[in-house]
């Protein structure tokens, strides 16, 4: 068995926007877990007060304790990048690398609005006020690059409300990010989504490794090909 795959989602999205992909790494022969953080998804029940990011790090993290996992390839994507950096950090003996798929990233201390563009914060804290100050609703399916009506249908059926703590505190993260394991980050270009582009500095910065995919954000779902193919190499 090849080294195992744990893929973690971004805002709003769950386990399940990872399907196409982890189908066909498991058809070559890796084996592949695509945890849903508290709150999302099919998860979405457990939304509450309580939900922060320690509590989205321990999701992962509880997956690989159970799990037993070893070298794990451990992805994350857009908001799931910091989760991925955060969990890395805390088991660094059960990850061999990290992969940051279109990720946002911000320093050890910041919050995650910290890596949004300007307005950001108070755009999506006046959103959560629907929800009581809760969470932040999902936006529309084609706000992360997907242009094929059945895939925006099939996303926007799915996208739940992101826990808006989870933005507004920071990730338990210290330097150098990571937990010094090794790190590429697959910028994601046709389109290219960018409120996650803060994070190419910290990549420059970190040295870590750069690579290009010509899909949109949601590449998992638009391009799961070519998002497989990068992830196995």
């Amino acid at each position: 068995m090849s080294d195992p795959f744990v893929l973690v989602h971004g805002a709003w999205h769950g386990g399940w926007c990872w399907r196409r992909v982890a189908r066909l790494l498991r058809a070559a022969g890796h084996e592949v877990f695509t945890p849903t953080l508290t709150g999302f998804g099919e998860r979405a029940h457990l939304l509450g007060p309580g939900v922060g990011p320690d509590t989205l790090v321990q999701d992962v993290a509880a997956v690989l304790d159970a799990e037993e996992l070893r070298d794990v390839v451990l992805v994350g994507h857009s908001f799931g990048a910091l989760v991925a950096l955060a969990v890395a950090e805390r088991a660094p003996d059960r990850v061999r690398r990290v992969v940051l798929l279109d990720g946002l990233v911000v320093d050890a201390g910041e919050q995650a609005f910290a890596g949004l563009p300007p307005g950001s914060a108070a755009s999506r804290t006046a959103a959560a006020q629907a929800t009581g100050g809760l969470a932040v609703p999902p936006p529309g399916a084609a706000a992360f690059g997907l242009v094929e009506p059945d895939d925006i249908a099939w996303v926007e059926r799915r996208l739940t409300p992101h826990p808006l703590r989870t933005y507004g505190e920071p990730f338990p993260l210290s330097a150098p990010l990571g937990g010094g394991r090794p790190v590429t980050y697959v910028a994601c270009t046709d389109p290219a989504y960018p409120a996650v582009h803060s994070a190419h500095a910290i990549v420059r910065r970190e040295g870590w490794e750069f690579r290009e995919l010509a899909a949109g954000h949601d590449a998992m779902i638009s391009a799961p090909e070519a998002t497989a193919a990068v992830l196995v190499d």
